[in-house]
């Protein structure tokens, strides 16, 4: 084992932290280097810590971590952004909460994914500098997807595959992308889904971000397209995401303040 295999230098968000004993805590950190690890720090949660200071959730860290007989430990800890400006904002919080719990479903351990750590950096600057946070988010998630290998299929019919018409459409999590009307009302458990609103899936899909800024789907798109992949996302993981409902919430709050 040489030296890249028992040390790690790199930049890393810290996604989850668990207390252990009186003064120690675990980590899941996500490296560029090295992807999400698991990692640990001793006495970090004491008064005169260094480290704790420098590893909080939703900052961008610079790590320094050495290869224990069962965990990487972290040596040195420093912070390259704190994002303050999201963490003074509920709705952006919310949406930076909801970026690092998908990251923390999806991503591999131990398996680097540059751009997937790219991806997380930007969606950060963007929710940090943007006022509408729907549109980063979208990105974030159908990007997220295609690192992941979970992209859904939004051209051609997942069940007879011909070409997806411009009409209303089904979609199905458990077959991955979009079925024809014909074969959609064929197949249990699926969602109809908008002419509108797949087009702008497709437009995420297919763009950069910076093409973006000449797009602003309606409230009633945005609300399906919302559910639309947060129903597959769901499926995905197997399990019930947190943070959209704390999202909803905050909506609904800032919306009654209107």
């Amino acid at each position: 084992m040489d030296d890249s295999d028992r040390l790690i230098n790199s930049e890393a968000f810290v996604i989850t932290q668990t207390d252990f004993g009186e003064a120690d805590r675990f980590y899941t950190v996500f490296t560029r280097k090295r992807g999400k690890i698991k990692a640990f720090a001793r006495g970090v949660r004491k008064s005169r810590s260094r480290k704790a200071g420098h590893l909080q959730p939703l900052s961008l860290i610079h790590l320094m971590l050495a290869k224990g007989k069962t965990f990487w430990i972290i040596t040195q800890s420093d912070t390259i952004n704190a994002y303050m400006s999201i963490k003074n904002d509920l709705a952006k919080t919310a949406s930076a909460l909801y970026v690092f719990e998908l990251l923390d479903r999806f991503a591999p351990e131990d398996e680097p994914l540059f751009s997937l750590f790219t991806l997380v950096k930007e969606t950060m600057s963007r929710i940090e500098e943007e006022e509408d946070i729907f549109l980063p988010i979208k990105f974030y998630e159908l990007r997220l997807l295609k690192y992941t290998g979970y992209m859904p299929n939004l051209v051609t019919c997942v069940q007879c595959g011909k070409e997806i018409q411009p009409q209303d459409q089904y979609f199905s999590a458990e077959r991955g992308g979009v079925l024809c009307p014909t074969c959609g009302v064929q197949v249990y458990r699926t969602r109809k889904i908008t002419l509108s609103a797949l087009k702008y899936l497709r437009y995420i899909q297919r763009n950069p971000y910076r093409k973006f800024e000449k797009v602003n789907p309606s409230s009633s798109v945005r609300t399906e397209i919302d559910a639309i992949m947060l129903y597959y996302l769901t499926y995905i993981t197997e399990k019930k995401l947190n943070t959209p409902a704390f999202m909803n919430q905050i909506k609904e709050q800032d919306e009654k303040k209107e």
